[in-house]
């Protein structure tokens, strides 16, 4: 049993630009203050396919509670849902968090 909720981080390269080894540095700090083990930063660019179903992959295959990004717009400012059907999702900027139960009653 983990002493952590495991967690994912997520950023898409071309989003993020020249910032993202800030934008790394954000997620990781975030997921400590909020008393997750990131385990992963998962990173996909403009040309990767499906990133998504991608990401969801890679959420059940490490079993994690949930994926830290810098902010909605590396999900093309949206929340996924698809992904919160999995798990949590927080964003750094502005700190929120969207989570899976909260979201499965509101589109029940």
């Amino acid at each position: 049993m983990r002493a952590k909720p495991p967690a994912l981080g997520y950023l898409r390269k071309d989003v993020s630009g020249v910032s993202q080894d800030w934008d790394e540095a954000q997620m990781r700090s975030l997921a400590k203050r909020l008393g997750y083990e990131l385990c992963k930063t998962v990173t996909f660019g403009a040309g990767t396919d499906a990133p998504m179903d991608r990401l969801v992959d890679v959420v059940r295959t490490f079993g994690v509670d949930a994926v830290i990004a810098p902010g909605l717009h590396h999900f093309g400012n949206a929340v996924p849902g698809e992904l919160v059907e999995v798990c949590d999702l927080i964003t750094v900027t502005p700190q929120q968090t969207y989570s899976r139960s909260a979201l499965s009653r509101i589109w029940a």
